[in-house]
């Protein structure tokens, strides 16, 4: 808990088994009220591994992809009443030990989205990004930036930290399932007016480490594209879209 707000870490998983302890081991108990872990059908035994060492666990009974995982963890953790509420990849990508940091960021008052970049300081290439990884989030991120009207260092990590307020107030329920989920609500929360922080965050790539192939890449690129444009219409009053949608549908009404 910091200042009396109660923090929360959501692992959304998938064939985690071989990261999963380390990553648990890594997170701060000391600030840290609950984890909770969501198993997207995973193949190997992640949910096993979790239960062993007593992490609350939802096993989706089919896969629902990485967004839909990831929706499934916020209305969870919202119904448990948290107040911050952290995502953190279990595959030991994003290092855990900058959980405190992310969540007292947000609990401090002055942001209410952090993301763990892994562009602010360098250093992404030399840890392992792949060279057409690298080049695609330096041009997406740029793209967005001047769609979206930001600054910000990169849009496509793993590792954030919310408000609650920010998880009650965007449509989440409007967003896609698939990996385009990460963007589209990095888009919702400039449109509604959320304060977003960065805090570098060093991130780690070996054969364990969760990432999609090229092809998949190549998808996600182009619905990071169609969200910013979106977006930039959106504000022009040019078109209309369910994913800036005051009342669209909520994760929790």
């Amino acid at each position: 808990m910091i200042n009396g707000k109660r923090v929360s870490v959501v692992l959304p998983a998938y064939n985690a088994a071989k990261t999963l302890e380390q990553t648990y081991q890594e997170i701060d108990r000391g600030i840290v009220d609950e984890i909770l872990l969501v198993d997207d059908k995973s193949h190997d035994e992640t949910v096993a591994v979790a239960r062993r060492l007593g992490i609350p666990t939802v096993a989706h009974e089919q896969n629902k992809g990485y967004g839909g995982n990831q929706k499934t963890c916020y209305t969870e953790m919202l119904k448990r009443g948290a107040d911050i509420i952290v995502m953190l990849h279990p595959d030991y990508q994003y290092s855990p030990k900058m959980v405190p940091a992310a969540a007292w960021m947000v609990a401090s008052g002055e942001y209410d989205l952090i993301l763990g970049s892994r562009i602010l300081v360098g250093g992404a290439q030399e840890a392992g990004m792949p060279l057409y990884k690298y080049v695609s989030n330096r041009f997406l991120t740029l793209a967005e930036n001047i769609f979206l009207g930001q600054k910000l260092s990169e849009y496509h990590t793993g590792f954030r930290a919310f408000s609650r307020k920010v998880l009650e107030t965007l449509p989440l329920g409007e967003n896609s399932d698939d990996f385009v989920f990460d963007n589209q609500i990095l888009a919702q929360a400039v449109y509604f007016g959320f304060r977003i922080g960065e805090l570098s965050c060093p991130a780690r790539y070996f054969a364990e480490a969760s990432s999609i192939n090229f092809f998949r890449s190549s998808i996600y690129g182009l619905g990071v594209l169609k969200t910013a444009l979106l977006y930039w219409g959106q504000k022009r009053n040019l078109w209309k879209s369910r994913l800036f949608d005051r009342n669209g549908k909520r994760l929790i009404d």
